[in-house]
């Protein structure tokens, strides 16, 4: 529990006031039953009208002062817990930025939010029950078990009875929720990524007409949360009652014992009031109490769910080498590497090349033969399992996580966009760019003209991912970025594949006249884009098979020519 411990030191101060309110407020609703006897067995019984008002207007005062403190108590709780679950959420965010790609791929991103919004609500719901209702039953009702003992022992045996038997029930109520209320929050994670999966690919399922099954899916998740719920609250709905009832029974026992003794004289007619008043303060705060623990019980499963993001691995942003301005290229070292968590066979295999700076490596293969993953681990996204890689004499291990990235441009695979213009969108990588250099950088991209067609210009607003732009549209904007963020080494990552031969041999046009030390990989399938490169490395299966310039590769490796065969054809002769 060391995340509640640290908040709650944050805001000890106001904490402790609601606290104290809490039990003085627990401590004016103690004492009116005790008035009350007062009341009725001297001013009542002995008809001492002076007495009835005195004592009154005492009750009268300390029901306005326990209002007062429940007011206080409410406006701390409230400005506890919210400040909290704030805190909370941003270091929850916070941690899910940092964290290492194995960490993310370990949660769902649908699970992600539910644990941000779902659960983060649930223990701030928590922490401002802890300073309204969740001290004040505890309170309440041991101390209304002490005054009833010390009013009538004799009474006071059934009401233990009846308060072991709750007690019994409770512990047998939680053991049975906790294991429900879990799968009630992995049901709504299923529900969250299967409407997540749908809004993300809507016009695929448009174009396939899938609407019918992923209706399905969603009836199906939506029905298993409608089970998992109903069966969490069958819980409450068998226990609350019978606890009801038997603190019920307690109090006709009480009653029937009560008149007894009173026909007997051994007890007085306010006594037995006061008793079975504070009988039902028990009654209450022992219902509350339940609610408590049932409340307890989701909040330990969201506690957990929560600290399993606080607790993940973080990214390798740790101290390091600051200083790589002397780059000399990229080199890997007899590099193996395995997915975390995945099925343990190598996507990379002893893979080995250096390119200098200034060079542009093409990379290229089949389907599936490690290039993407490639560009992963040159951004340390993932640690290496066997070799090493290395910026210039450094390895990527020792550099400063932070200073490594700062030192790469990429432009991803898919192109992704956030909301806002396009002039925040291609600045995005890089702070107090120059108008100028956003505008050269569209151009270099062949994006400047759709740009300037727009009715805002750059100051054109992109829907979320840049869904009002076309797929060739949103890749020139993504390479525009990585231009735009001027770094020693670029990678894109078959990013050009929506673009046609012409504006993709422009792109590369405009990349080679840029600084001549600044080295560009290009992960493609396009043999074209290969051709134009200082240096090709073919990968096949994550082994390399091939390394150096084309007409070496054609003479050379096989898988290289064909590729080249069923992409371009021709007599190899020619070429070799």
């Amino acid at each position: 529990m060391d995340m509640y411990r640290k908040y709650f030191n944050k805001y000890r101060t106001m904490f402790i006031c609601a606290v104290s309110c809490v039990f003085f407020e627990a401590v004016c609703d103690l004492l009116q039953p005790t008035i009350m006897a007062r009341i009725i067995d001297v001013g009542v019984k002995n008809k001492q009208m002076g007495e009835v008002l005195n004592f009154g207007l005492v009750m009268l005062g300390i029901t306005v002062l326990g209002a007062g403190f429940a007011a206080t108590r409410n406006i701390l709780a409230s400005k506890v817990s919210q400040n909290f679950g704030a805190d909370l959420r941003f270091d929850v965010f916070k941690k899910i930025m940092n964290f290492s790609e194995a960490s993310a791929d370990n949660i769902e991103s649908g699970s992600l939010i539910t644990r941000m919004t779902n659960d983060t609500s649930q223990v701030t719901q928590f922490v401002n029950g802890i300073m309204r209702i969740f001290l004040k039953a505890p309170l309440t009702c041991i101390g209304s078990i002490t005054l009833a003992i010390i009013l009538s022992p004799f009474m006071s045996i059934v009401l233990l009875i009846a308060i072991a038997i709750v007690a019994a029930l409770i512990t047998v109520s939680m053991k049975m929720s906790y294991v429900r209320f879990s799968k009630v929050q992995k049901a709504i994670d299923k529900v969250n990524t299967v409407v997540q999966e749908y809004l993300l690919g809507i016009r695929l399922v448009k174009a396939f007409g899938r609407h019918r099954e992923e209706e399905e899916r969603f009836d199906g998740a939506n029905s298993d949360l409608f089970k998992k719920s109903v069966s969490s609250q069958l819980v409450i709905a068998y226990f609350s009652p019978v606890m009801s009832l038997t603190v019920s029974i307690g109090i006709a026992i009480i009653l029937y014992l009560g008149s007894i003794l009173f026909a007997g004289g051994r007890i007085e007619v306010g006594k037995v009031a006061a008793f079975i008043n504070y009988m039902t303060q028990i009654l209450t705060s022992l219902i509350m109490i339940t609610n408590i623990f049932n409340t307890f019980i989701r909040t330990k499963a969201s506690t957990e769910r929560i600290e399993e993001i606080l607790k993940g691995e973080e990214d390798f942003i740790s101290g390091g080498i600051k200083d790589v301005s002397d780059l000399e290229g990229l080199a890997f070292d007899n590099v193996t590497f395995s997915y975390p968590g995945g099925s343990g066979i190598p996507v990379l295999k002893n893979l080995s090349f250096k390119i200098d700076a200034g060079e542009t490596l093409a990379v290229i293969g089949p389907t599936g033969a490690g290039k993407s993953t490639l560009a992963l681990l040159s951004l340390r996204f993932y640690n290496v399992g066997e070799g090493a890689i290395y910026l210039g004499k450094n390895n990527i291990n020792d550099i400063d996580t932070t200073v490594l990235r700062e030192n790469i441009a990429f432009a991803p695979q898919r192109s992704i966009l956030f909301t806002g213009t396009i002039f925040e969108n291609i600045s995005w990588g890089r702070e107090n760019i120059e108008t100028g250099q956003v505008v050269k950088a569209a151009e270099d991209a062949q994006a400047h003209d759709f740009i300037s067609n727009m009715p805002g210009k750059y100051d054109s607003s992109l829907g979320q991912n840049g869904v009002n732009l076309s797929g060739g549209q949103k890749q020139r904007l993504s390479i525009a970025r990585a231009l735009a963020k001027d770094a020693s080494i670029m990678i894109l990552d078959d990013c050009t594949s929506a673009l046609d031969a012409i504006t993709e041999a422009r792109v590369r046009k405009a990349m080679k006249c840029q600084d001549k030390r600044k080295t560009v990989i290009m992960i493609t399938q396009r043999i074209g884009t290969a051709m134009s490169a200082d240096k090709i490395l073919v990968l096949d299966n994550g082994v390399r098979v091939g390394f150096g310039k084309h007409e070496e590769l054609l003479r050379n490796c096989q898988t290289y020519r064909d590729i080249y065969n069923s992409q371009i054809g021709g007599d190899l002769g020619e070429h070799g």
